[in-house]
């Protein structure tokens, strides 16, 4: 009964408009490398069991514009002034529908229309998405790539045709095609890994053989292990990373990978999932092999679902993104692209 109600209450939450939190963001001229692009990043912050317990309508749940801001762009009734077509490498993940169904909501505020499709984690798909975005002539292109370089064609594309590329959560790995976007609104995912790393620390007391279940071919994914490595590095761990497996960002194949690691290395005390979903799949392998008292899972992304995963202890700690703020800080760059002001 309290896992219910406390499941309804986060719902509920994210079902309401998103509020600000504002010195949460930092806008930047150099991108996580250090090389000039135009965006911003929003740290992420821990998620413990603590924070589970209190109420979770606090601002952490939410994260999109204020209510001022969202009048300032609402449209008359009834009034169309374009279409966005909108890529994302999985809508079946929690977090991705939470960012379409607030993108569609500030979109249609401002009289634009909002078509999202599942880019289903294939760049060869997201690519053709875009070309039919091309084609339909759509103001604008948002784009989520499920291969941070392989969807460079696509963007290139949308540049040639003169329709303007605005990336989210996941930036673009060629720094040639960095240039050519519009606009990029993510998450520091080094940072938020570092937060993993301490947290994987803190909870097996900083010894011990760890795995780690990646996404090679996300770019934000890349550095949230590079995050978490380096904070192990800088503060002395002995704890041994011991196996690296890909686990696509999905909650299957995140179980399947992590029960591949336990069946090579039995004596593991940590896993770190770059997302829930990966996190949650692999505390599903970890209670099939009778190892949870041995074995701490970090998850990452503070998803409904991951949220739930600490208040119930499956997880640790889920280093938390806010996506409500980017999907309508996205919208609100294209907006301001659209008025011919600077970003």
């Amino acid at each position: 009964m309290k896992r219910n109600r406390f499941l309804s209450i986060i719902l509920s939450a994210l079902t309401l408009s998103l509020t600000s939190c504002g010195d949460k963001t930092a806008n930047t001229d150099n991108d996580e490398d250090g090389g000039a692009f135009t965006g911003e990043f929003i740290p992420c912050e821990h998620y413990f069991f603590a924070d589970a317990e209190k109420d979770p309508s606090r601002e952490s749940f939410s994260g999109a514009s204020s209510d001022d801001s969202a009048e300032s762009n609402s449209a008359a009734p009834g009034d169309n002034k374009g279409t966005i077509g909108m890529t994302c490498m999985n809508l079946n993940n929690p977090f991705f529908q939470l960012i379409a169904q607030e993108m569609e909501k500030a979109a249609k505020a401002a009289g634009y229309t909002l078509k999202a499709m599942d880019g289903k984690g294939d760049a060869a798909l997201q690519n053709t998405q875009i070309d039919e975005f091309i084609t339909q002539k759509c103001d604008a292109i948002f784009l989520n790539p499920a291969d941070s370089r392989a969807t460079g064609s696509g963007v290139r594309a949308a540049h040639a045709a003169g329709i303007p590329v605005f990336t989210f959560d996941i930036q673009m790995e060629d720094p040639e095609v960095q240039k050519l976007v519009t606009y990029h609104v993510g998450s520091d995912n080094y940072q938020g890994g570092r937060l993993a790393g301490e947290s994987m620390m803190k909870a097996t007391g900083g010894s011990g053989k760890i795995g780690i279940i990646n996404l090679p071919e996300a770019n934000s994914c890349k550095k949230r292990v590079d995050g978490f490595k380096d904070y192990l590095r800088e503060n002395n761990s002995t704890l041994e990373i011991v196996s690296e497996l890909n686990g696509k960002g999905d909650r299957v194949k995140g179980a399947e990978v992590a029960a591949d690691m336990l069946t090579a290395h039995g004596d593991l005390v940590g896993i770190f999932g770059i997302n829930d979903p990966c996190a949650l799949g692999a505390w599903a392998s970890v209670k099939e092999a009778g190892k949870l008292d041995q074995i701490t899972i970090i998850g990452f992304d503070g998803s409904p679902d991951g949220k739930i995963g600490v208040f119930e202890k499956k997880l640790y700690d889920t280093p938390m993104q806010f996506p409500g703020q980017m999907a309508t800080k996205t919208v609100e760059a294209f907006l301001k692209y659209a008025a011919g002001d600077e970003l």
